[in-house]
């Protein structure tokens, strides 16, 4: 290369994933900048002469890619955030755009719909009832089976469902959000989100979802998954008034941080029916005390938070998209590209 590719991050990102960043980007190949200013002009000023644009949720609008220059060769967004970037303004100028997936997101997401899986086909009660023998207690007897002689649901259990055609109402619409509304889709869902901002219309149209204010989504979700961050505004988010517009046949799903439940109203409201069951991966307390009320329900489903998987998703992400931009150094296309300009073969010279 005869000079370094210009990098110029406007997504803020915590310090220890700025350091990923730092550390991964060769300094005689990419040359690094942030550009963190709220105001549009200084804005400007920070991501003129920019190669590559990275940002995560922070809109990419028509007038940054005008104002990074001809030089321009890539956006590149860490995550599937579609409303990141103004695609139009990206075609007109001829400038690829890449929708890294997200693996961190990806991992918590899939325990999500997990849970909600595990809670509707009964998955832990059954597996309780196979291992422990409990047909003996129903008088019955092994067979031998096949293709036509079965003991289909030989312990009877009740209220075994599908995801099929549900409601789900996700509260919080990031990388994880996404993620899981990409899931339930898979599974026929009806997706609705609750959101401080507000999802344009045509974005809502392009990933299959509706926006909707806070309670009616919670009236009219089958299925309530958490996916927003633990602030001061969410703090007890779901308390007792959350808690009763639920459907009674209706399950809360928590994936997120513990503090976004009032623990003690969920256990009265699971307690008595109100609605049908939670399934938990975080708690306010962690790890969850063993004489906590959740541990003597039976519509609960709870799991060690584990909804990270193996834990390193972010370091993943910083990995995959640096393996990207050094794609792009080396006048390769780049991978998850979305919305490819019409001009020119992808990616400028």
């Amino acid at each position: 290369m005869s000079r370094s590719l210009c990098v110029v991050m406007i997504e803020p990102l915590r310090p220890w994933v700025r350091d990923l960043y730092v550390a991964q980007l060769a300094a005689d190949q990419f040359e690094l900048r942030w550009a963190l200013q709220e105001d549009e002009s200084g804005l400007s000023e920070g991501i003129a002469g920019a190669n590559v644009l990275v940002t995560a949720r922070r809109r990419v609008t028509a007038a940054m890619i005008a104002a990074a220059g001809t030089g321009l060769r890539l956006v590149q967004v860490q995550g599937r955030a579609a409303y990141a970037v103004n695609l139009d303004a990206a075609r007109d100028a001829a400038v690829p755009v890449s929708f890294m997936p997200h693996r961190g997101a990806i991992a918590v997401a899939e325990h999500a719909i997990a849970l909600a899986l595990g809670l509707y086909r009964k998955l832990v009660r059954g597996h309780a009832a196979t291992v422990g023998g409990e047909y003996r207690e129903l008088g019955l007897e092994p067979i031998e089976t096949n293709e036509d002689r079965i003991a289909f649901n030989w312990m009877g259990l009740e209220n075994v469902g599908e995801l099929y055609g549900k409601t789900i109402g996700l509260v919080g619409l990031g990388d994880i959000g996404l993620e899981v509304a990409r899931r339930a889709r898979a599974f026929d869902m009806r997706v609705l989100c609750a959101k401080r901002s507000p999802l344009p219309s045509e974005h809502q149209s392009v990933m299959g979802i509706s926006q909707v204010p806070l309670e009616e989504l919670l009236r009219s979700s089958d299925i309530v998954s958490l996916h927003a961050p633990h602030t001061a505004t969410t703090e007890r988010l779901i308390d007792a008034a959350a808690l009763s517009c639920m459907k009674s046949t209706a399950v809360l799903v928590n994936t997120s941080r513990g503090g976004l439940i009032d623990e003690k109203a969920l256990t009265d409201s699971l307690s008595k029916r109100a609605i049908a069951g939670a399934a938990l991966d975080v708690f306010l307390h962690e790890p969850l005390p063993a004489d906590h009320p959740f541990n003597g329900l039976d519509n609960v489903l709870l799991s060690p938070h584990l909804g990270g998987g193996s834990g390193g998703g972010q370091k993943g992400m910083v990995a995959d998209m640096v393996a990207n931009l050094e794609r792009v150094a080396a006048g390769q296309s780049p991978l998850h590209l979305v919305g490819i300009p019409t001009a020119g073969s992808g990616v400028r010279p």
